[in-house]
């Protein structure tokens, strides 16, 4: 079969599409034949080394397809069936090997392109605003990065809860994608300070929360926009990692939390995994919930797909296509 890997740490160039062994799966495993595959901020970091794996790598952590294969001891899980996934790594592939019990069913009417957009950065929304911070009626939240894919979806589920959402984004284009999704209030961090804006949106007070998938460049300001006893979500960085912080810091600023959550831990039970992955997949079969997908490529395009992502080209969500 054909998968895309690197077998070295680089930019986008030392991604290669080549011919590996078709996979076989071992007890408790499933074999997925990807009909799409979900592009995330995390597969450049394993490319680049930011964040360490074994080489050669076949990079990809979600994507939905059909089950071909299934290992001993697989009970609920069975050739044939329209699945989802998110976590495991190799599915820049056309086939890849899946523990059983992180697969989830398909909704009749969500496609493969929409399961394998929505997995990771789904689940990543959903347990953003119902655990790390759960909002509530009344909240006020910045999102940052409000036209991404991760941030689409925020929006949409933060306003579900009743909060009053602010963002940042870089471009007119963007913002409209934003409000489109429901933010009250957009801003071009290109063209106005945001920790200015925000605070003159709260009337001085600062938000509840801020959800800070950007890092390095937004870290310090996000902090300076909460009001006394906020919360800080910092769940990526997109312009880098934060540099080292004297603790203390949160207590000047206002007795501040500050949390670096990831996934993994808020679906170590494949109950926890089915609920969550479920809402998401279900919002968006009833249409609930949108999710927009900005851009397509082959997977023998996935360097392409990389540069523009990394060059902040995209919005809404990217997934690679077999091919």
């Amino acid at each position: 079969m054909k998968a895309m890997r690197f077998h070295q740490h680089g930019g986008p160039e030392v991604l290669v599409y080549e011919d590996v062994a078709a996979p076989e799966p071992g007890p408790g495993e499933a074999v997925v034949q990807i009909e799409a595959s979900g592009l995330n901020y995390i597969d450049t970091y394993h490319r680049d080394g930011l964040y360490p794996v074994e080489l050669p790598c076949t990079p990809g952590m979600e994507a939905a397809g059909i089950v071909a294969r299934v290992g001993a001891g697989v009970a609920d899980i069975k050739e044939g069936d329209r699945v989802a996934y998110a976590g495991s790594m190799g599915a820049y592939a056309e086939q890849a090997t899946v523990p059983a019990a992180s697969l989830v069913p398909l909704p009749d009417g969500v496609s493969s392109e929409v399961g394998a957009a929505a997995m990771l950065q789904g689940i990543t929304a959903h347990y953003l605003v119902h655990g790390s911070y759960a909002l509530g009626n009344g909240d006020t939240a910045l999102i940052h990065a409000g036209a991404g894919g991760v941030g689409l979806l925020l929006i949409q589920m933060a306003k579900r809860l009743g909060a009053r959402v602010l963002t940042t984004v870089s471009t007119a284009e963007k913002a409209e994608l934003a409000r489109g999704a429901g933010a009250d209030e957009v801003i071009l961090y290109t063209e106005r300070d945001f920790a200015e804006e925000t605070m003159a949106l709260t009337d001085g007070r600062g938000v509840d929360v801020v959800y800070d998938s950007v890092g390095k460049t937004t870290f310090d300001k996000s902090l300076d926009v909460l009001r006394p006893l906020g919360y800080l979500v910092l769940f990526g960085q997109s312009s880098g990692p934060v540099d080292p912080i004297d603790p203390g810091i949160l207590n000047i600023k206002g007795s501040l939390f500050l949390t670096r959550p990831t996934m993994a831990h808020y679906i170590q039970t494949r109950e926890a995994l089915l609920q969550r992955a479920g809402d998401v997949l279900n919002w968006l079969g009833s249409g609930e919930l949108d999710l927009r997908i900005g851009a397509r490529f082959a997977l023998s395009e996935a360097a392409d797909a990389h540069r523009a992502l990394q060059g902040r080209k995209t919005t809404g969500k990217v997934v690679l296509l077999p091919g």
